[in-house]
């Protein structure tokens, strides 16, 4: 079958009017989903695991930090709290305490958190009054995990004016089956 010129021109038109439609729907919807707002709440730091040490040597931390999206420019506005303890078992030595949250940053599943220790007891006790850092890396059934105090031993080592949001490289794992922790992010950037 023969095509006339003029009715091939027609064709080749609206062939490249429906690619053209296309073009112009699909980009629509691309942009569209692209410049389209972040919903993310918060960020947070939550869920309770222990450190991965050999039997006896007990370390457990609970956090609980939050940041208000609309505070994701000024992580100095986390709330929350941190929980922990650290027993040895041949040494005699541990306490607990606890600590309140005032620096959350987050980027992908890694945060980090400080917190001012608000109450310990036992070994622990010197502590109160210090800023801890932490740092979790939410890898799902064993998460990594680091802290201020690594290179100084103690928290009651750490400077008085230790600046928020401030810790180690999560050098240490949780221990399986002892939990989880949780690591909600947001984008802080201005």
């Amino acid at each position: 079958m023969h095509h006339s010129p003029r009715h091939r021109t027609a064709r080749r038109v609206a062939v490249l009017g429906a690619v053209a439609l296309l073009l112009l729907t699909g980009g629509a919807a691309v942009s569209t989903a692209a410049d389209a707002p972040r919903h993310a709440r918060e960020a947070a730091l939550t869920g309770t695991a222990m450190i991965d040490r050999p039997k006896g040597d007990e370390i457990t931390f609970t956090f609980d930090a939050h940041l208000p999206a609309a505070d994701r420019t000024d992580p100095g506005k986390a709330r929350g709290t941190i929980r922990f303890s650290h027993y040895i078992e041949a040494a005699h030595w541990g306490g607990a305490g606890e600590a309140k949250v005032d620096c959350l940053m987050t980027g992908g599943r890694v945060a980090t958190v400080s917190a001012v220790v608000t109450k310990a007891d036992g070994d622990l006790k010197d502590a109160v009054g210090k800023r801890v850092g932490l740092t979790v890396d939410d890898r799902g059934r064993q998460d990594g995990f680091g802290y201020s105090w690594a290179m100084v031993g103690l928290p009651s080592d750490l400077p008085d004016d230790m600046p928020k949001c401030v810790s180690g490289a999560p050098f240490e794992k949780t221990r399986p089956g002892s939990g989880t922790f949780h690591v909600k992010s947001l984008d802080h950037r201005p």
